[in-house]
């Protein structure tokens, strides 16, 4: 990667950053818990703050946590920040997004609705109950596969695997909400296991958590603050990534890169029509 890239990726962080201490208020104000996920919490563990290489930022909360933020949220935020709800006009996918106005952040992919926000931002995923019962986990995790299809056909994702078309096809023709609710509502309020169904990771096997692991927190040094990660981050990460402590090549890096355009000083809507010219990005791997 060339110095300018690099100091642009290192500018995106800082906004990122910036981004997470203005979710930490917030939560820390009305006491609502959450911790660092995915890539952000690998990097909190393996170095002290962002993955050199990383563009974006996660975290993750219980449903509660995450409905309640949902609710106060915007009365907390001043007009630097918009908040991308699930499920809201022109943002169909099933998580949500703090975005940064006056910025751009456009992924690769052209969005079927141009009136969709696509600043800089960092992703509020939302983990539920997975039901003791092996039958309704079944149901529970093929509903939100379905969930997934519909959202991201709506969102304008492409793939080039039949059976994925077909799936998002057919979804077009199912109760996405009612689907949604079943998944949401399915594994009662203290089931023993917990899942991201709608998170960073979608895997079964792989986004499977046990309740304690998002229920106790522990702060941890990320880049110039403490942020919270959960008390059993390790084995959190072994379950994501196996091996997390092992570097990935220069190659695997380019392959996480999520963005086509990013500028820090001017908006998305600057971008419009060069996005509209952008090669179409397909995403073979988008229902997973």
């Amino acid at each position: 990667m060339n110095t300018g890239a690099t100091e642009l990726r290192r500018r995106h962080q800082l906004v990122l950053l910036e981004m997470l201490k203005e979710f930490d208020r917030i939560c820390r104000r009305h006491d609502i818990p959450y911790m660092l996920f995915a890539g952000t919490a690998l990097g909190a563990q393996r170095h002290g703050g962002f993955i050199p290489w990383d563009d974006d930022l996660d975290v993750i909360m219980l449903r509660p946590a995450y409905q309640r933020f949902l609710e106060v949220a915007e009365s907390e935020l001043d007009g630097a920040y918009y908040l991308q709800k699930e499920f809201s006009d022109h943002w169909p996918m099933f998580f949500s997004k703090l975005r940064k106005n006056g910025t751009a952040c456009m992924e690769k992919f052209r969005p079927k609705d141009q009136l969709m926000h696509q600043g800089v931002y960092m992703d509020i995923f939302p983990c539920d109950a997975l039901s003791d019962s092996r039958i309704m986990r079944g149901l529970q995790f093929a509903a939100s596969k379905l969930v997934i299809a519909h959202a991201l056909d709506r969102r304008g994702y492409l793939t080039d695997s039949p059976v994925k078309k077909a799936v998002m096809a057919l979804s077009r023709h199912l109760p996405a909400e009612r689907l949604h609710r079943f998944v949401v509502q399915c594994g009662g309020e203290r089931s023993r296991r917990v899942h991201s169904f709608f998170g960073a990771s979608s895997r079964y096997g792989r986004s499977v958590y046990l309740r304690e692991w998002l229920e106790e927190t522990m702060l941890r040094p990320f880049e110039d603050g403490q942020f919270p990660v959960s008390a059993h981050n390790e084995a959190l990460l072994r379950q994501l990534y196996g091996d997390w402590r092992r570097i990935p090549t220069p190659e695997e890096r380019a392959c996480k890169e999520h963005s086509a355009i990013v500028d820090l000083d001017r908006p998305y809507t600057d971008y419009l029509a060069r996005q509209q010219n952008m090669k179409i990005q397909t995403y073979s791997r988008s229902i997973r």
